[in-house]
């Protein structure tokens, strides 16, 4: 196999993922050559040791190939050997660490870019079957009444069971106005759903926004690709045109079932609404691999009251938003707590043909050194909506820290799922009317919310 390249250009225009992965090799090398004194022969010869196992595990894997090729009932492919076997070390590390072939990688770069052929869900691998972290708004899946949690074990009546996540995501990909019918497993129903999606090409747009009670400017962020930040940017410009400044009683972004996506976005999204600042911070093995990402460009809102949104369905780059803005006390956060899913996967692209690592690289930090990892982020008000009772039990995300293998919390306090039902009718959605009460001076009831302790002030 070909040695990880540098990124390209490309990789880090479209990826934005902050790290430098950091080569086993060089690191081992700098240990080594930090040991000194009396106990220093010891460690040497412990690492050396160290080494001597891990090739004495590829010679055993060296082996187990070669028998494989002579023996085995049916002639193996060796390229889809090779290819199964890193897929296996790679997803062995934790849920978000995995390897792309080339085409997954090049189908990885057309989803971030905002526009691609499927039917609208983001989706990990759980327990051997995939798993819906939150379907796209105004997709096929949404229509078709996909929702968060659920469990997809057949895809036009295959068992996923034993399938790669990209080979699932491949098969559930098809021409334009094709069907494909998925078979799913949701908590508290009695069977398994069948479920007929017709595949269209997904145009994802980023920010809706519209003016409520002419006064409100409500706006929603469904991802974070390459187009959100600009989509921001003229949704507040539009809002502000509309409302005149002193007529203005504030904003609301809605990031509930959000799944996140590119980082630089999260940071230019965050920075729409601060003055200056840290936004956050991502600290891997090595203190050397530290980095801060300050917000730049100024408060378009010019100091406005922001509520935002959060649910069990927002994650990652949605989490970034939400904790910086809450540090930084420029937010109310309304909601109910958020997913959890802190570490930062680095985009390493294996040179042509090979495809690309995605790679758990770092933990993120919110500005006031909060880690997210398994643990989320707590809304200042916790409101809970009226779940139907068709839906009762099904609506509680699994979280971060209940996926097997994930990366463990940096100080070992985890938290667990919450809700992430958003009503179909904004008449009915509670944490929407809270946050547009908050705005008005109005307090929630307190029978529906929380307030937790409120936090230091992060200094600017």
């Amino acid at each position: 196999m070909a040695a990880p390249g540098p990124p390209s250009k490309k990789a880090n225009s479209s990826m934005r993922k902050s790290l430098l992965f950091p080569l086993g090799a060089l690191t081992g090398v700098c240990l080594t050559l930090l040991v000194s004194g009396p106990q220093g022969g010891l460690w040497a010869a412990r690492a050396a040791a160290g080494a001597d196992d891990a090739y004495s595990k590829l010679n055993l894997f060296g082996e187990v190939f070669e028998r494989v090729k002579a023996s085995y009932v049916e002639k193996p492919d060796n390229a889809k050997l090779i290819e199964g076997a890193i897929t296996g070390m790679v997803t062995s590390l934790d849920p978000h660490s995995r390897y792309m072939n080339d085409k997954a990688w090049t189908e990885m770069q057309e989803t971030t870019s905002g526009e691609f052929g499927g039917l609208g869900i983001e989706v990990t691998m759980e327990e051997g079957l995939v798993k819906v972290v939150s379907p796209i708004d105004d997709t096929p899946a949404s229509k078709a009444g996909i929702m968060s949690g659920d469990l997809i074990s057949k895809i036009d009546g295959e068992g996923v069971q034993g399938m790669t996540l990209e080979q699932a995501v491949n098969k559930m990909k098809g021409p334009v106005d094709t069907k494909t019918k998925l078979t799913i497993v949701r908590k508290g129903a009695d069977a398994p759903l069948d479920v007929a999606i017709t595949r269209e090409i997904i145009h994802v747009r980023p920010v809706r926004f519209h003016v409520e009670n002419g006064d409100i400017g409500y706006i929603r962020v469904t991802s974070f690709n390459e187009q959100t930040t600009d989509g921001l940017k003229k949704a507040i410009a539009s809002i502000s045109k509309q409302v005149p400044q002193e007529k203005l009683a504030g904003y609301v972004m809605d990031l509930r079932n959000n799944p996140g996506g590119l980082l630089d976005q999260a940071v230019s999204v965050s920075s729409a609404f601060l003055q200056r600042g840290e936004v956050v911070s991502t600290r891997g093995r090595n203190p050397e691999e530290t980095q801060r990402f300050t917000a730049h460009g100024g408060d378009l809102t010019k100091g406005k009251p922001l509520v935002v949104l959060v649910n069990g369905g927002s994650a990652s780059a949605s989490e970034i938003v939400a904790g910086a803005l809450h540090d930084h006390k420029r937010a109310t956060i309304i909601g109910t707590r958020s997913f959890g899913k802190g570490s930062v996967q680095t985009i390493i692209p294996l040179g042509a043909g090979n495809g690309a690592l995605a790679l758990t690289t770092a933990r993120y930090y919110t500005p006031s050194g909060r880690s997210i990892q398994a643990q989320g982020i707590a809304p200042d008000i916790e409101i809970l909506q009226d779940v139907p009772p068709e839906l009762k039990g099904r609506m509680d995300t699994m979280a971060e820290s209940q996926m097997r293998g994930h990366l463990q919390a940096a100080d070992g306090t985890e938290q667990t799922g919450s809700q992430s039902y958003v009503p179909p009718e904004e008449k009915d959605d509670k944490a929407l009317h809270a946050a547009y009460d908050f705005l008005h001076g109005q307090t929630a009831n307190a029978a529906t919310a929380a307030r937790p302790t409120p936090k230091a002030a992060v200094p600017n």
